[in-house]
């Protein structure tokens, strides 16, 4: 399974990732993380590859392929083409179960218990976990609007239009 992401949220989920886990250790502004972004200079390779090579599979018949704003739209049609993908017919109440399981309060929850019994005050930083929210941060689409000012849209903008419009991953939402 491939999940993509629109690239501006996906840049605020990123950027708190990056703060929040000790290991990553990133410090810097937004602004600063943007920048590293549109330099391809952050961990993990760039997210324009990550899309291209996955894009250039699509067709594969073991590659299944979601966006996120889907599932968030409606997650019981796409966990119903998951179980179609897998071949693991599950019954609509197993679908159900699978829905509240992961569903966004409830991993949230779980990081709350987690977090409760003190095993991630080393793995976290507390300060960005108090202004920002821990690992499970919003949950939501579209939150870019409320972190990215207009420069920096303007910025990622023009990195989709450089490094994603020409390879035509599908984005149905407006990025």
């Amino acid at each position: 399974m491939w999940l993509a992401r629109n690239p501006k949220d996906m840049l605020v989920s990123y950027h708190h990732h990056c703060q929040l886990i000790n290991m990553h250790g990133f410090v810097g502004t937004l602004e600063d993380f943007i920048q590293y972004f549109v330099d391809d200079d952050l961990v993990y390779g760039t997210y324009a590859e990550h899309l291209k090579e996955a894009w250039e599979r699509r067709n594969h018949p073991n590659l299944h392929i979601m966006f996120y704003e889907d599932m968030k739209g409606d997650i019981n049609e796409e966990l119903k083409r998951l179980d179609a993908f897998l071949g693991t017919n599950l019954t609509p109440q197993q679908l159900d179960n699978v829905a509240r399981h992961t569903s966004f309060k409830e991993m949230k929850k779980r990081e709350e218990i987690t977090l409760g019994a003190g095993t991630g005050e080393k793995m976290f930083n507390q300060e960005i976990t108090k202004r920002d929210g821990g690992f499970f941060r919003k949950g939501e689409t579209g939150d870019w609007k409320n972190k990215l000012s207009p420069e920096l849209t303007a910025k990622v903008d023009a990195w989709i239009e450089k490094n994603i419009n020409n390879i035509s991953v599908g984005f149905r939402y407006s990025i």
